[in-house]
């Protein structure tokens, strides 16, 4: 196995330092470090330079209902663009920097998105943006969770009219018909989820989720 560059090894001592004693854990030997909700995921990423060492950083929440193989951020925002690698010397504190960036968005993720009425408010609230397939979806999924039937259908349907040109669209219209079925019944909406949750956490290479009985908060310091 080869050794990390000398960003990477700086970048993972930073994190770690930074990130570790909040709870969260680095995916693998990934520059990912994952806040893990049961249900959802903050994801930090450490992303290098396409084309030289360094680190740029991002930040954002991933709803694991949506069942993908990758981590994604559903929300989220780009902190840093890219720092570049020069020396030890130089990079060392720019590391330092972008893990203490890390610590303090992970607090923000935690303080907007407490529990599932939060994040479905949160999702609630942001204009429906033809073309932006995945922003209405989220926010259906949502509202169908915490009993907002009405919300549900109306988010829904902006997703139904979205033309499908590819087809992970076709495939999610789909499931968005099955949803729409479904959303009088809270417990089967809820049935649904937990099994989506379950298998997204399987493919990404995560533990089972061991109380899943409840999409509720999990403590954090």
């Amino acid at each position: 196995m080869a050794s990390p560059s000398p960003a990477s090894r700086l970048v993972s001592a930073a994190a770690g330092t930074g990130l570790r004693p909040l709870g969260l854990r680095r995916h693998g030997r990934s520059r990912i470090w994952l806040d893990d909700h049961g249900w959802w995921l903050g994801v930090v990423e450490f992303p290098s330079p396409t084309w030289s060492q360094g680190s740029g950083l991002h930040v954002g929440a991933m709803w694991l209902w949506q069942d993908v193989d990758h981590f994604a951020f559903h929300v989220g925002e780009r902190l840093s663009g890219g720092e570049h690698y020069r020396n030890d010397r130089q990079f060392a504190p720019v590391a330092e920097e972008l893990a203490l960036h890390a610590q303090s968005a992970v607090r923000k993720l935690r303080t907007r998105f407490p529990d599932l009425p939060s994040v479905a408010s949160d999702l609630a609230a942001q204009p429906v943006r033809r073309g932006w397939f995945w922003e209405p979806w989220h926010a259906g999924v949502a509202a169908a969770l915490v009993g907002d039937a009405p919300l549900a259908r109306q988010r829904f349907a902006s997703v139904l009219d979205e033309e499908p040109i590819a087809p992970w669209m076709d495939d999610a219209q789909r499931t968005t018909r099955e949803l729409m079925g479904k959303l009088e019944d809270r417990h089967a909406v809820r049935t649904w989820a937990l099994s989506r949750v379950a298998s997204c956490r399987q493919r990404l290479g995560l533990s089972p989720w061991t109380v899943a009985e409840d999409f509720g908060a999990v403590a954090r310091v």
